[in-house]
């Protein structure tokens, strides 16, 4: 029994996680884009307004977004290049948008003769 007690606080740890907005180093990817000059206006100060406001974004609405969105665009976000909340939020939005989609293609009498 002792030996579960691990495994338990291990999983209750990825439980609480989920629960909460990832922590993302946006910083690097702030200095990438302005070094590139990428936009015109668009510097360094601007990106990281951005980034703090779409992660207060993300605290106010991550309880409407489901497991599996949170899963799969906080994978995303992570892939090549730099972590971005602006853009989990996109994909965020973007994902809970095709499962709305998804449920009012239904029929609504699906599976009635």
């Amino acid at each position: 029994m002792p030996a579960l007690i691990p495994i338990v606080l291990a999983s209750s740890h990825l439980v609480l996680a989920a629960a909460q907005v990832p922590q993302l180093d946006f910083v690097p990817g702030c200095h990438q884009a302005a070094t590139a000059a990428i936009s015109p206006g668009r510097n360094e100060d601007v990106c990281k307004r951005d980034e703090t406001d779409a992660r207060g974004r993300l605290e106010q609405e991550w309880a409407q977004f489901t497991p599996s969105q949170k899963t799969h665009c906080t994978t995303l976000s992570r892939l090549g290049g730099y972590p971005s909340y602006v853009e989990l939020l996109t994909c965020l939005e973007m994902a809970k948008a095709a499962d709305a989609l998804d449920e009012s293609d239904q029929p609504k009498d699906a599976g009635k003769p």
